[in-house]
């Protein structure tokens, strides 16, 4: 109804990849996948429940944003103005053809895109989140923390037991220190689980280790998971304690 597109792309190798077309007044995004599958598990996302099959070449991440470009064009009269890599897979554990693809796609041989108009979404691997860091990249990095709590984020997103929030603290002020750029958090509101007020503190707590964005989700049950979407009382009072914390 908003007008957002989902596209399923076929690869040589019969795999199955999906990319969003996301339209808005000022922009249309594309969300890009960065693997086959994905080889982490976090409970409350389809693409967790597959397993990874494959890394992408850098030359099949750059066709999903030439494609897409393409595909805009064609159903909202613009080219793409913003890629964000939110699609299937962990681009981190996939990081030379990550970074392949982005030169690819911010040259003028390419597409041309400002990387500052692209963002890539980890969720929150440590020691490559300081490689990013060490590599002084340009895009935007936005990091899954779905909880400020420790047990809470071990219990939904496993990767959590290797790189807890005090690690993935660490990481993030080196990054901010290295780059300047400013983090966005990216927290999926799960009802009873990470929604209530208690939750909102700590988020408002760890967000002033630099400065930062949080994107608050929305959450789109799906039928491999036992989790539900907060409900609209919630959420908004949720946003309003972040709000109230700037």
């Amino acid at each position: 109804s908003d007008g957002t597109i989902k596209y399923s792309f076929l690869l040589h190798d019969q795999n199955l990849i999906e990319g969003v077309l996301i339209p808005s007044k000022k922009r249309v995004t594309a969300c890009i996948s960065s693997q086959v599958g994905c080889s982490l598990d976090c409970k409350f996302c389809a693409t967790g429940t597959l397993k990874l099959r494959r890394n992408l070449t850098h030359y099949e991440i750059f066709l999903q944003a030439y494609k897409l470009n393409e595909e805009s064009k064609a159903n909202y009269g613009k080219g793409i103005t913003n890629i964000v890599f939110m699609g299937m897979g962990e681009p981190l554990l996939n990081y030379k053809n990550l970074l392949h693809s982005i030169e690819k796609i911010t040259s003028n041989e390419g597409m041309g895109m400002s990387p500052r108009r692209i963002t890539v979404s980890t969720v929150g691997i440590s020691k490559m989140i300081k490689k990013l860091a060490d590599d002084n990249v340009k895009f935007n990095l936005a990091i899954s923390l779905h909880s400020a709590d420790n047990d809470t984020r071990s219990n939904i997103m496993s990767i959590n037991h290797a790189n807890d929030l005090s690690s993935l603290s660490n990481a993030i002020k080196y990054y901010f220190e290295k780059t300047k750029n400013r983090i966005t958090y990216e927290y999926v509101l799960l009802r009873n689980v990470n929604d209530s007020i208690d939750f909102a503190k700590k988020l408002a707590a760890f967000s002033k280790i630099c400065p930062c964005k949080i994107n608050l989700i929305e959450y789109n049950p799906i039928k491999e998971s036992e989790f539900n979407k907060s409900t609209n009382n919630m959420t908004r009072k949720f946003a309003e304690y972040i709000e109230s914390k700037n």
